[in-house]
């Protein structure tokens, strides 16, 4: 799977590194421009999918006249569904298209995070190599896909001494206010005792979601009134960030809380200018437009309108 992203990871590795060198070699600040960056890349997609959303709106009267009409014939409603958005020039995938793009994006993220001897610090492949066997060897459970970050670790305590790593390692500072953005948090029902650092990027990722998931539904009910609550959907995935976080490094945890409050922001400003009632106003409009240009030829032509 990592040899498959390595496709775009190593591009986004380069302009990842390019934006830490800029910064200082601060990892932090690079996650959260090259977060930005990303999703402004991503508008024209977000714009697209809002407009194929609304092209699903339009022809959705037409859709329920056709169900209706093929009754429990699913095969004849799939075959006249398919000639109904042919027709009308709608894409039956195009809202899912930023999504997937997103989730490619989100996974090279993860892998960078997790690997960054091999893709930030292009640290020897051999080097990385030896440096996990010299944690085996010290009874260390070495993780599969975050033995790197467990190297770092590592290197940063004097539990092992590589002077490549050690000097490849000073060129990024993975510190962000005190969390160590390479530790992984780990949960504790002691909550007071146990605390530390680390259990503040699992809390970050839920309050930015929870205010990208308010802010959506806000913007949405003013749009929409009538719309039904997501009042569910809006504490799942918040309850999602927290619950996942917790099983990740901090660097991932921090970019999912970049990626919410970036991504939910852009996103209240495509509504407010490609909001589903106002493209959907649009598209009336023209087909009016459409209707009243063909009747006014009918006129032309028979001096009535052909019914």
């Amino acid at each position: 799977m990592q040899a498959l992203f390595n496709i775009i990871n190593i591009p986004f590795a380069y302009v990842l590194r390019f934006i830490s060198d800029i910064c200082g070699g601060n990892f932090a600040a690079a996650v959260f421009i090259f977060t930005v960056f990303i999703n402004l890349i991503f508008i024209p997609l977000t714009i697209k999918s809002q407009k194929s959303s609304v092209q699903q709106m339009r022809i959705k009267p037409k859709l329920d006249a056709l169900k209706e009409k093929c009754g429990d014939d699913k095969q004849k409603y799939s075959m006249e569904m398919q000639e109904l958005y042919q027709k009308e020039g709608v894409s039956m995938g195009g809202g899912c298209l930023p999504m997937i793009f997103r989730l490619i994006v989100m996974m090279s993220i993860y892998w960078l995070i997790m690997a960054p001897l091999t893709y930030l610090m292009d640290v020897d492949a051999n080097t990385i190599k030896e440096a996990a066997a010299a944690l085996k060897e010290l009874g260390i459970n070495v993780v599969e896909g975050r033995s790197e970050l467990q190297i770092i670790g590592a290197v940063n305590q004097g539990k092992i001494a590589f002077p490549e790593i050690a000097e490849a390692i000073k060129e990024i500072d993975f510190n962000f206010f005190g969390i160590d953005l390479t530790a992984t948090p780990k949960f504790s029902i002691n909550i007071f005792a146990d605390f530390n650092r680390t259990w503040i990027m699992p809390l970050l990722a839920f309050a930015a979601q929870m205010l990208s998931s308010v802010m959506s539904s806000i913007m949405q009910k003013k749009q929409n009134p009538e719309a039904p609550s997501m009042m569910g959907m809006m504490l799942t995935m918040p309850l999602m960030s927290l619950f996942i976080g917790f099983g990740f490094p901090c660097g991932v945890t921090f970019y999912w809380a970049c990626s919410s409050l970036i991504g939910g922001i852009i996103q209240i400003l495509v509504q407010q200018f490609y909001g589903p009632h106002k493209l959907l106003s649009k598209e009336r409009v023209k087909e009016l437009a459409k209707q009243c240009d063909f009747e006014t030829t009918q006129i032309n032509k028979f001096g009535t309108i052909d019914e």
